[in-house]
């Protein structure tokens, strides 16, 4: 047992004294690990210190080079400035002495002055000196001029002045005729010369319309049948289109007539739909004439937009297009309005092109300038004037607004397109065949213009010739003498200028005769 106790001693002294000697050898590797890392910090330190030295010189270097290059930029600075300074005094010493120089000159400017001065007021009161001798003498002589001639100043000035102004007015009358005849020289060349171009330019044919279309049959047996029993198909031909069908004794015709054409051409078509269908009786005929009426209104607007497109022209409101459809079915004088406006839109194209101004524009206002010709309903509006209302109601331009309504004279022009459009639609409208005109009218224009020579003094015949394009004047030789005469001419023809309206121009020619008669016996 005491052997047993002894050996578990021993083991456990041999395992303490085991352990301690562990623990020592521990302890000593950790001092030599210790010692390792102190040497290798001491040379990292050494390293960085080693850095940043060099670091250092390099900061160093660098902010002594910056340092020199600052210095040299501020010297360069500094140089430039005292340069500026320097200029400065030149300019400033410059001055000086010019200003030195100037002030020298005004000193003796100034005594030149005063010595003028001094002459002009020596002068001066010399010549009020004179000039009251002069009108005492002038009074003088006045006093004796009325005792010679027994006038007073004032009877003989008012006699000189009208002598002067009868003078004067004789004078002017001459300078307003050779200005007028110098003007139309020149003037009327280059206009007569704008206008033919432009005619020649744009020919057109021209067609006279009536208020009559013929509807040519096959057979006159088709007669009866539209004519119907007792005459109804006809009477509801007539009440559905609201034309006058005349069925005669014109072989394989009928005429249809209507001053509105656009009911003629309905009734023309529905006529010729139901003569070929050949159904022919009243709810028929309404049915024709109701599809009639569409198939033209869509026709109108169709005539509308080629007609926009042929022109060139963009941008038109529907509205204005369907009225330019409903042109082909109205005419003026005769005159087909729809042809009677392109016609008018081509010549104000050329004219404003050979005149320097936008010619899109004037072909616009031309083609529009009687859309007021066309209205949905009657009205008592001048159609210049409701041309004008629609235009400027669907947003055209106030240019073209304002050619419409002037081309009549109703408003006042204020762009250069109306008198443009004025002349080219006189142009197309005085076109030989292009219109016809109402004898009763033509008749009134020769007796307007007869009357107009006869409401001045002195004229003792007249004659309206050539179609009302002269005005032949005799005036009695004893109450107008020559210069009268002219004169007369003259205002002859500004009278009938201002106060009538006509196409082309009047030609007043005045004619004073002067006879000797004797008689041998």
């Amino acid at each position: 047992m005491d052997n047993i106790i002894m050996i578990i001693g021993g083991v456990i002294i041999g395992l303490v004294i085991g352990f301690v000697i562990a623990k020592l050898l521990e302890k000593n590797n950790a001092s030599k690990t210790i010692i390792e890392a102190n040497r290798e910090a001491e040379s990292i330190i050494k390293q960085a210190t080693n850095e940043g030295e060099s670091i250092k010189k390099d900061k160093i270097f660098q902010a002594k080079e910056k340092f020199l290059e600052l210095k040299s930029e501020h010297e360069k600075v500094i140089n430039a400035k005292e340069k500026k300074i320097a200029e400065a005094e030149k300019r400033t010493r410059d001055k000086e002495s010019q200003v030195s120089n100037e002030i020298a000159k005004n000193k003796k400017l100034n005594d030149e002055i005063d010595e003028k001065i001094k002459d002009y007021d020596y002068r001066l009161d010399y010549l009020e000196k004179k000039q009251s001798e002069v009108d005492k003498l002038h009074k003088s002589q006045i006093e004796k001029l009325e005792v010679i001639s027994n006038l007073s100043a004032e009877d003989a000035k008012s006699q000189l002045m009208d002598s002067l102004r009868a003078e004067a007015k004789s004078d002017a009358m001459a300078f307003i005729q050779n200005t007028l005849e110098e003007a139309k020289l020149t003037a009327q060349q280059e206009a007569k010369k704008i206008i033919v171009n432009t005619i020649q330019r744009i020919g057109t044919e021209e067609a006279v319309e009536n208020c009559v279309s013929v509807f040519n049959i096959d057979s006159d047996d088709v007669k009866g049948r539209i004519i119907g029993r007792e005459g109804r198909n006809i009477r509801a031909l007539e009440a559905a289109t609201g034309v006058e069908i005349i069925v005669d004794d014109t072989p394989e015709a009928i005429i249809l007539s209507c001053f509105d054409s656009v009911r003629r051409e309905v009734a023309r078509l529905s006529l010729h739909k139901l003569v070929t269908d050949g159904r022919i009786h009243p709810a028929r005929i309404e049915e024709v004439v109701n599809k009639t009426s569409k198939q033209i209104e869509q026709e109108i607007i169709e005539v509308g937009k080629r007609t926009v497109i042929d022109l060139g022209i963009h941008g038109v409101h529907p509205e204005l297009i369907k009225a330019i459809g409903r042109m082909k079915y109205r005419s003026s004088y005769g005159q087909n309005l729809l042809q009677h406006s392109r016609e008018v839109a081509k010549l104000c194209g050329v004219m404003a092109a050979e005149l320097g101004i936008n010619p899109k524009l004037a072909k616009r206002a031309g083609l529009l300038h009687d859309i007021g010709k066309v209205p949905d309903t009657e009205t008592e509006v001048p159609h210049a004037i409701l041309g004008m209302e629609w235009a400027e109601k669907y947003g055209e331009k106030p240019e073209v607004c304002n050619a419409i309504g002037a081309h009549h004279d109703e408003i006042e022009m204020k762009s250069l397109i109306a008198p443009i459009v004025q002349v080219c639609d006189a142009i197309s409208g005085a076109r030989p065949g292009a219109r016809r005109q109402v004898l009763d009218s033509y008749i009134q224009r020769l007796k307007d213009l007869e009357d107009i020579a006869f409401g001045f003094g002195g004229v003792k015949k007249a004659y309206a010739i050539q179609a009302g394009r002269e005005l032949r004047v005799i005036v009695e030789s004893e109450k107008v003498n020559d210069e009268k005469a002219s004169e007369l001419s003259f205002e002859i023809s500004q009278k009938i200028q201002t106060d009538m309206t006509y196409p082309g121009q009047v030609k007043v020619t005045v004619i004073r005769e002067t006879r000797a008669v004797n008689i041998a016996k």
